[in-house]
């Protein structure tokens, strides 16, 4: 498999590596700080684009891959309120588009958990639940992409929570999430269910970035022939 990086940072690196001990090929490495950056992505030079940038760059880096007819998956969070148009966007252009805000496994079944506690507690009005969720001082989306895809698995299954909240003056249908920024942390994302009479904890931790890596890439390797828009729970469930 032939690969184009767009982004070239700490998650950029560690793909470009642990592809090629997965038996692939980095053949383009697009740190998109020209203006012309993206002009060198052609589907004849490439199978498959892996992006990793910021939520300001990754929609025209993902619109400019399918107009190049190049299946692209993106790990760029923060710019999900345009996904229902850039998914369109992909549908018009019969292209392939892999998005996720977390490519860890792992976080992938937390996912999976998270909701079916949500689905149990529905009827248990006695706890209330909140967030938290910590990261490395460099990440710029604040709450993190993953404790929102959380935090809609709570919402679509209790209803007795509407939305959530970045601040601790929570109404009682909102839910608080707590973002906290310190060091080099791969990140830890907890959901808590707190009653009078105890407490229902799960937590994921990350431990290195390297899982968010391995799982890029192995959904880059199940988009190449397919079309339209997909995310991991088409791939693991």
């Amino acid at each position: 498999m032939k690969i184009a990086l767009l982004g070239y940072g700490k998650m950029g690196q560690i793909i470009d590596r642990l592809a090629s001990e997965m038996g692939h090929e980095v053949v383009l490495k697009i740190d998109l700080r020209g203006p012309d950056a993206l002009d060198r992505l052609h589907s004849d030079l490439v199978d498959v684009a892996i992006e990793f940038t910021n939520p300001e760059a990754a929609p025209d880096n993902i619109r400019h891959a399918l107009d190049c007819d190049v299946p692209i998956v993106s790990g760029s969070t923060g710019w999900h309120d345009q996904f229902q148009e850039i998914s369109k966007y992909c549908r018009e252009k019969n292209g392939a588009l892999f998005s996720s805000s977390n490519f860890s496994i792992g976080v992938n079944v937390f996912f999976a958990i998270n909701k079916k506690l949500a689905e149990m507690m529905n009827t248990i009005d006695n706890y209330d639940v909140s967030m938290r969720e910590v990261h490395h001082v460099h990440k710029l989306d604040s709450p993190s992409g993953t404790a929102i895809t959380l935090a809609e698995g709570i919402l679509d299954h209790l209803n007795r929570k509407k939305s959530w909240i970045g601040t601790e003056h929570a109404a009682p249908d909102q839910l608080f999430i707590r973002s906290e920024r310190e060091g080099e942390v791969p990140g830890t994302h907890e959901v808590t269910y707190h009653s009078p009479i105890d407490d229902i904890e799960i937590r994921h931790t990350a431990h290195s970035r390297e899982g968010f890596a391995v799982g890029a890439i192995r959904a880059a390797e199940w988009l190449i022939g397919r079309k339209g828009v997909y995310g991991m729970e088409d791939m693991l469930f």
